[in-house]
């Protein structure tokens, strides 16, 4: 059995088969996912799993040289926002219109379908490497 923190079986594979530059979307319920990219749902019913928990999570394994918010997030859901600059840390991030965010999105390996039901509450990882 697995040991580290990060237990849902699609989504460590995403993880373990991410290379440097490759893009990892992790958004709320009502994020649209771009055809073609493969989508991993997580949510069980409104707030469940939430999206700060996720990406939590997911920084545990993902190895993140930057990251992408839409710059609406900040006025729209502070919370978000500040949760997000928390988990982050020095993490550069590069602010979009939300509907720049969703553009990008269609060029990432998957997409992560969290039970958040709040505005903008969403982020692309761009996955760095270790050495």
């Amino acid at each position: 059995m697995k040991k580290t923190t990060l237990l849902n079986q699609a989504l460590s594979e995403v993880v373990a088969g991410m290379g440097h530059g490759d893009l990892l979307v992790i958004g709320d319920y009502g994020l649209p996912c771009p055809q073609g990219v493969r989508r991993i749902d997580l949510a069980l019913r409104p707030g469940i799993p939430a999206f700060l928990d996720v990406v939590e999570t997911i920084l545990t394994e993902l190895q993140v040289e930057a990251a992408v918010v839409a710059h609406e997030t900040a006025d729209r859901n502070p919370e978000v926002e500040a949760g997000l600059a928390k988990l982050l840390g020095e993490t550069p991030v590069e602010r979009v219109s939300h509907e720049e965010l969703k553009q990008i999105s269609a060029r990432a390996v998957a997409l992560v379908r969290t039970g958040e039901c709040s505005p903008y509450a969403n982020v692309i990882l761009r996955a760095g490497v270790t050495f």
